[in-house]
């Protein structure tokens, strides 16, 4: 694919349209994050009394705590449900309990920053990837929400960290699907019920350090009635990155999967993959006004400003609520979106999110200030 790339650079006539979602608007954005807040230094003494006698390397890696860029982040579960070991009924159990409460407060707080009712929507696109519902989310508040019986309900499983730009480009189509239809998008994920005190490897450890649970919901309309507009969107996936990153999946619940590679993989291969995706989405990025990246970790974000020959601290959004949050996976691009926004940034902006695949998702958002 990179190849179309170099043979529209050599060849100006050699045009393939862009991949156009104009005319769908988001309305709203919101974010909600559960009640028990985790310091960072808790997290840290909560890992070193789990790991400190039992993983023989743990004194190396404590320091990911300390350099992670995080101060807190949130939980559906209070600090001392880590505690003890947790089978997959505990699990799901808490994910279910958590999950259904959180999405309908932030399913509550887009459409009241939207000015539509529930019983306008006509799509809810949920992502999720940390848990298993069957009804799904949406399908368990949908009476007490309002949401009518005619709703087209659209879940996601599997997109990971990418699922905040990956969902919110495919509820862009499924806007654009009907003349005046309106989406709700919701992306909820609870990180912290992955963790695993029984099983002692690395990627646990740094889980332990960068994740934490959240959620971001927007409103979307094809009626063009916001001053901020979706445009386009694009992915990309590189071949045989199957095992950088995903779930393992056993008797106790899900395991984690984070290639310590990510970062090195990110620096020296995100540039022509996202050479690949501006050019599908016909956007030169002489106009972006500002990249809106999805912050995997302190690492991940000085990787993508390096690739991407951005200025040093110019993410500082991302570090922001990778400070304050966590990596929360799928949503923490919309938490960063949102203040962006709420900043007064406009004009041309480009998400990004990398997640399992391994994939690039981008989507480009024209803001009018």
């Amino acid at each position: 694919m990179l190849e179309r790339v170099l043979e529209r650079q050599e060849n100006p006539d050699c045009n393939t349209d862009p991949d156009d979602l104009t005319g769908v608007t988001i309305d709203s954005i919101a974010s909600s994050v559960p009640q028990h807040r985790i310091p960072q230094d808790l997290a840290q003494s909560l890992a070193t009394r789990i790991f400190g006698k039992r993983y023989p390397d743990f004194c190396r890696l404590v320091g990911t705590f300390e350099n992670a860029g995080i101060q807190s982040r949130y939980s559906v579960c209070p600090s001392d449900w880590f505690m003890e070991e947790r089978s997959w009924p505990e699990r799901a159990e808490c994910y279910l309990r958590g999950a259904v409460s959180l999405y309908r407060d932030v399913a509550s707080k887009a459409l009241l920053a939207s000015g539509h009712d529930a019983s306008e929507i006509d799509f809810l696109v949920t992502v999720s990837s940390t848990g298993v519902a069957t009804p799904t989310l949406e399908a368990r508040v949908l009476a007490e929400m309002g949401f009518r019986r005619d709703v087209k309900r659209v879940p996601l499983f599997g997109l990971g960290c990418a699922g905040g730009v990956s969902g919110l480009s495919i509820a862009t189509r499924l806007a654009q699907s009907e003349p005046g239809a309106k989406v709700l998008f919701v992306c909820l994920e609870l990180c912290t019920l992955s963790f695993r005190s029984d099983r002692l490897r690395k990627a646990d450890i740094i889980a332990a350090a960068l994740f934490g649970d959240g959620a971001a919901a927007a409103c979307l309309s094809a009626d063009g009635g916001s001053a901020c507009q979706i445009v386009a969107g694009a992915e990309y996936t590189w071949p045989d990155t199957l095992n950088m990153m995903g779930w393992d999946v056993d008797d106790v619940g899900l395991g984690v999967i984070f290639d310590r590679s990510i970062p090195a993989f990110v620096t020296e291969n995100l540039p022509p993959a996202l050479n690949y995706c501006l050019d599908v989405m016909g956007t030169d990025r002489r106009s972006i006004a500002r990249f809106v990246c999805h912050p995997g970790g302190a690492k991940v974000v000085d990787a993508i400003e390096t690739s991407m020959k951005l200025e040093p601290g110019c993410l500082d959004v991302e570090r922001d609520v990778l400070r304050d949050f966590g990596n929360m996976s799928a949503p923490t691009v919309l938490f960063v979106l949102e203040r962006v926004l709420r900043n007064g940034v406009s004009g041309n902006l480009v998400l990004t999110a990398l997640g399992p695949g391994f994939t690039l998702s981008t989507l480009q958002v024209r803001c009018d200030g």
